[in-house]
C-alpha cells in the first residue's frame, strides 16, 4: 500500500509538471490533486527536493535506462560499448520525442550535482555490473560516464542530431576505451 501510494504521488506530481509545464508545482497541488493532505505527502518524501529527485529518477528510468537492451554474450569492452552508445541513444531519443518533459526533468538536475548523481546511480550500477566492478562503489562508472558528458548532458543537447554523432562517440570512445 505505501508503495502504490508513493507510485501514485510520482505519476501526480509528473502529470501536473506536464501539464503546467512548471516544474514548481507545489505540495499542495499535488496533495490537492490525490485527494491527501499536504503532511501525508512527507509520509513518503521528506520534502519537496526528495519527491522531485524520485520524480526525475524515475523518468530517467523509464524513458533512458529500461530502454537499454545489450547482448552478455560480447566481450566486456563491447558490452560497455554497446551500452554506452544505447544509453546516449535513449537520452536523445527522450529529448528528441518528448522535448518539454525531457528540459522540465532536467531543470532542477542540472543545477543540483547531488541530485544528478542520486539519478545516475542507476546506469552505474549498469556499468558496473558490466566490467565487474565492486556493487558499492562508483567512481570508475561515474568516470566513464562523465567522459561522455557532450552526449549525455543537457546543454549539449543540441548538438546530439548532428550528421557525425557517431563518428564523434567512436572517436571519444577509441581514446578511452584503453583505460579501462
Amino acid at each position: 500500500m505505501v508503495q502504490k501510494t508513493r507510485d501514485k504521488i510520482l505519476i501526480t506530481a509528473e502529470k501536473l509538471i506536464m501539464q503546467t509545464g512548471d516544474s514548481e508545482v507545489t505540495l499542495d497541488q499535488i496533495a490537492q490533486e490525490l485527494g491527501l493532505s499536504h503532511a501525508a505527502l512527507y509520509k513518503h518524501f521528506r520534502n519537496k527536493q526528495a519527491l522531485w529527485e524520485a520524480v526525475a529518477s524515475a523518468w530517467f528510468d523509464r524513458e533512458i535506462i529500461d530502454n537499454i537492451q545489450i547482448s552478455d554474450k560480447l566481450p566486456q569492452s563491447e558490452q560497455l560499448h554497446d551500452w554506452l552508445w544505447a544509453f546516449v541513444n535513449a537520452k536523445k531519443t527522450a529529448f528528441n520525442t518528448n522535448p518539454k518533459m525531457f528540459a522540465l526533468n532536467t531543470e532542477y538536475i542540472d543545477n543540483n550535482p547531488p541530485a544528478l548523481r542520486l539519478v545516475l546511480k542507476s546506469a552505474y550500477r549498469e556499468i558496473n555490473k558490466i566490467m565487474n566492478y565492486k556493487e558499492d562503489n562508483f567512481d570508475k562508472a561515474e568516470i566513464i560516464l562523465a567522459s561522455f558528458s557532450i552526449f549525455t548532458l543537457p546543454n549539449f543537447k543540441d548538438t546530439w542530431n548532428e550528421p557525425d554523432y557517431e563518428k564523434r562517440f567512436d572517436m571519444l570512445w577509441d581514446l578511452i576505451k584503453g583505460g579501462i
